[in-house]
């Protein structure tokens, strides 16, 4: 699949936004160390699931702050034993590679096979940090601009409360 050209399509659609480039960050906590700090915009983390036959995938978008429970939450959106979905089922549909997991990649998804899970605190922020389909850069993009990409996707977000995972 060849993906857009994510600026581009952000330019095309008057949508601004802010760049931050670092070095290749592969989880939150690298990403807090390695990415500009930006105090206006959420720090996310994105998890591409499945559910156990892999018939179903969703993109949640939650903080980084919140260790999420699959169980529950697999109960709370009525799949069966959700986990992380494969590399190769992540290139195949949001085409991008594990690190750079970003809500942008629904614009990879052109057959709308991915249902789009949106953290109640990230729904609710000002702006919100993704990656532009690599995890070398990162962007700051308001939440009123990232609603009309979406829009403009055709993909409809469901908002909820990610339940928590109890700590060990």
């Amino acid at each position: 699949m060849e993906s857009p050209d994510i600026y581009q399509v952000l330019d095309a659609h008057a949508i601004p936004y802010v760049r931050l480039d670092h070095p290749a960050v592969f989880t939150c906590e690298e990403a807090e160390r390695l990415v500009p700090a930006e105090p206006i915009a959420v720090h996310t983390k994105n998890l591409f699931l499945r559910d156990k036959k892999g018939r179903r995938h969703w993109l949640l978008v939650t903080t980084c702050a919140k260790p999420v429970d699959l169980k529950q939450l697999a109960s709370r959106i009525g799949a069966d034993n959700l986990s992380l979905a494969s590399p190769e089922r992540l290139l195949k549909y949001l085409g991008v590679t594990p690190g750079a997991v970003t809500l942008l990649g629904v614009l990879n998804d052109r057959e709308h096979e991915v249902i789009v899970l949106i953290d109640r605190d990230v729904w609710e922020a000002k702006a919100l940090r993704c990656h532009p389909l690599v995890n070398t850069a990162t962007l700051v993009i308001s939440q009123s601009d990232l609603r009309r990409l979406l829009a403009i996707t055709g993909h409809t977000p469901q908002v909820i409360d990610v339940p928590v995972r109890a700590p060990a």
